[in-house]
């Protein structure tokens, strides 16, 4: 196969995926290295960019997909008529990138961090898909491990985690002194305080 045949051909996988698809599945089924697949992304990058097309090649960690450019959203939102989605609020923008700095994160730890209750806001960034479960810490208890979605890279166009802009100084130096040791020792005398109950 030449290789604009392979860049259209990756351009009708995308397209038709919907989703994110990974590095290593677009490998297998192009038959092909990751050297290789980054030359044909660079390629069809290129060609959207060149073309001026309403559409535009997102990576998503180690995934590719194909969306709409952002300057066009009103119009998609027309034409499916699709309505506009609450913004989120600062206290729900808060535990995100509390979560996103500190993954893999329990809910005290986000409360620790914030000083006040985020069960409800939690919650909200799981039904949005920006935050997901990621297992247990292995603690009496058992509490939820949360971690971002792929949707949040997309959400807030970034590649990966390594694109979070840096924390201001200040904020870093308190990020540092709070670990998750303390938020395990504070879970560890929450639990004793309720089997005393």
């Amino acid at each position: 196969m030449k290789i604009k045949e392979m860049v259209a051909a990756l351009e009708a996988v995308l397209f038709a995926g919907g989703e994110p698809v990974s590095s290593a599945r677009l490998c297998e089924v192009f038959e092909i290295d990751d050297e290789t697949l980054g030359k044909l992304i660079t390629l069809l990058t290129n060609k959207l960019e060149d073309s001026n097309s309403g559409i535009k090649l997102l990576r998503l960690g180690d995934s590719y997909q194909l969306a709409s450019r952002t300057e066009y959203v009103e119009y998609v939102r027309r034409a499916f008529d699709i309505k506009r989605k609450t913004p989120l609020s600062q206290a729900a923008l808060e535990v995100l990138a509390v979560i996103a700095y500190n993954q893999p994160v329990t809910k005290a730890f986000i409360e620790q961090v914030r000083g006040v209750d985020c069960s409800g806001v939690v919650s909200t960034l799981v039904e949005k898909e920006l935050i997901e479960e990621r297992g247990r810490l292995e603690l009496p208890g058992r509490p939820l491990l949360y971690g971002t979605t792929p949707n949040f890279l997309r959400s807030f166009s970034l590649t990966s985690l390594k694109n979070l802009p840096e924390l201001p100084k200040n904020l870093a130096a308190d990020a540092e002194q709070m670990t998750m040791d303390d938020v395990i020792e504070e879970n560890k005398e929450a639990e004793i305080t309720e089997t005393n109950l």
